[in-house]
């Protein structure tokens, strides 16, 4: 097999300007052209891994099969390629020291003195060519997280610097996204932050082989010009990237502008193969023009910030696209949502999604909106915390145990439903000590969810919590109208509640958002849309006879 090319996307003059988004388009159309690729994200922040981060501080953790808890830009690659990412595919500083220092108390470094050059360098070039040495791709993109020019950065710079010499020219090559601002009083766009961010990545050593621009105003060819060159890169190497109107935009205006073509004359790749993009235009163009609109409400804790919820967000692009539905979805905070004011904060909705999240703040809030939802025969689904409230709200108003809790939020409750499993309860530290990755779980015959599922016996979804469904009231709940429909057969843990009664109640104890993409949407939540538009169009008839 030939050798693995790598791609080193860096940003510059601010952060935020979607290098996950360039990356996983570039990555989608490579692949599209044939072409094995992978993407993975180094964040030089000393957290060992985002599981422990606030929702505020980074947007969601995202997690893969193997129960890697990581950054959220892994969502973006998994929803763009449709390939499954892993523990390799994201590396923060503290994962690299952390290894670097067991390595010295373990003795490997022979008495030598321990530095950031070799060492910390050497353990990041080792973990970027793990993909690379797998065997399984033609090419691998690296994104180096946060701005050049930032301490914390310097190693992966400097990482980056060694590899571009050692692997030698057309292996690798840098591309650096950079902003061009738009100053309203002068009228113009301005190159001078470009040129400086280009200046700081070539005092570390690197030049930079393309250079993609954002930018809110079209981008004139005597600017393309004036950044070649005064940035030191080719005409052709210059790729605007404008504000688009979705995400899933940016695949097809980044092969307009030529990045792909670009990318592959510099890794000296054949380039005679055109991405073959007919599925992913099919979904833009019902994502696009939809036929119909519902609206859903997100009730969780973290709704100020978008990303907080990013994959759930995602998710309903995609069942909503597969539907021909435009999913406007409102975001309701739970801690606001009380017995007094639930009706003004909650009527109007064609579907109720609790979102998952942690600790004892707004559960009441979200304890209501499932009452509603079930008491209204709103499609209702309830995502791991969600679930968990499901089965707390069913046990206090439904089988009248008033006291019935999670022991996460009220240890001393007397009806723990929700509870802590054996094997947790002496676990004292947070990180990555949960229920993590993939667990396989079987569907009950003839359930609402095997419907969903498409007639599927088992399946296999992607899990990150402590707390589980307490099996001692199982039994109670069941008889009550609450079914436990799906089970993972080797640990006996309910996975999946539904309500016999109800139009479509489902409860999820694992995280489906993460395993939604644009190839593939979920199908929980494509059923979740397709039943808010039945909920919708029968409160429009019941309303018109």
């Amino acid at each position: 097999m030939a050798e693995t090319k790598y791609i080193f996307v860096t940003g510059g003059v601010t952060s935020s300007l979607g290098k996950g988004i360039i990356a996983a388009s570039l990555a989608k159309l490579l692949q599209s052209r044939g072409y094995k690729t992978t993407i993975q994200k180094l964040d030089p922040y000393i957290n060992v891994d985002p599981g422990t981060l606030n929702p505020y501080e980074h947007g969601e953790c995202y997690v893969t099969d193997d129960g890697a808890e990581t950054d959220l830009d892994l969502g973006h690659y998994e929803r763009f390629l449709n390939v499954r990412t892993s523990q390799a595919n994201n590396v923060t500083t503290g994962r690299i020291y952390q290894s670097v220092i067991e390595k010295e108390r373990r003795g490997e470094f022979l008495g030598k003195t321990v530095q950031v050059v070799p060492h910390i360098t050497n353990e990041i070039k080792e973990r970027v060519q793990l993909l690379g040495k797998s065997g399984e791709y033609d090419i691998v993109i690296t994104e180096i997280g946060g701005t050049v020019g930032d301490i914390e950065s310097l190693p992966y710079i400097e990482a980056v610097r060694q590899l571009l010499w050692e692997l030698g020219d057309n292996n690798a090559i840098v591309i650096h996204l950079t902003l061009v601002p738009y100053l309203s009083a002068a009228g113009e766009l301005k190159t001078k932050p470009t040129q400086h961010s280009v200046k700081t990545l070539m005092e570390s050593g690197i030049k930079a082989d393309i250079l993609v621009c954002r930018t809110e105003h079209k981008i004139s060819d005597e600017i393309k010009d004036k950044l070649a060159l005064f940035c030191n890169v080719k005409r052709e190497a210059v790729i605007q990237s404008i504000d688009a109107s979705t995400i899933y935009d940016v695949p097809i205006l980044m092969q307009q502008e030529g990045l792909d073509t670009v990318t592959l004359r510099k890794l000296a790749l054949p380039d005679s193969t055109s991405p073959d993009l007919t599925r992913w235009n099919q979904f833009l163009e019902r994502h696009k023009n939809p036929k119909n609109e519902v609206t859903v409400g997100l009730v969780g804790k973290y709704v100020e910030l978008q990303d907080s919820y990013k994959s759930i967000l995602e998710s309903f692009i995609h069942a909503g696209a597969q539907n021909e539905v435009k999913v406007n979805v409102r975001s309701i905070h739970s801690e606001y949502i009380t017995a007094q004011n639930y009706e003004s904060k909650l009527k109007g909705l064609d579907g109720i999604l609790v979102a998952p999240g942690f600790g004892e703040r707004g559960i009441e809030g979200k304890i209501i909106a499932v009452n509603y939802a079930r008491v209204n025969n709103i499609p209702f689904l309830g995502i791991c915390l969600g679930m968990q409230m499901a089965v707390i709200e069913y046990a206090r108003n439904v089988l009248n145990l008033k006291d019935a809790s999670s022991t996460e939020m009220d240890s001393g409750t007397t009806d723990p439903v929700i509870n802590l499993m054996e094997e947790q309860k002496s676990v004292t530290d947070k990180g990555g000590t949960m229920r993590l990755g993939a667990w396989d779980c079987e569907l009950k015959d003839g359930s609402l969810v095997q419907q969903v599922y498409n007639g599927a016996k088992q399946i296999s979804e992607r899990h990150r919590h402590r707390y589980e469904f307490n099996n001692s009231y199982k039994k109670q709940l069941e008889e009550a109208g609450l079914l436990a429909t799906g089970i993972n057969s080797k640990t006996n843990l309910v996975e999946i509640v539904e309500l016999k009664d109800h139009p479509w109640f489902i409860g999820v104890q694992y995280h489906p958002e993460y395993k939604s993409t644009v190839a593939n949407p979920h199908p929980l939540f494509v059923g979740f849309v397709k039943a808010a538009l039945a909920h919708k169009k029968a409160q429009t008839n019941a309303s018109m006879a």
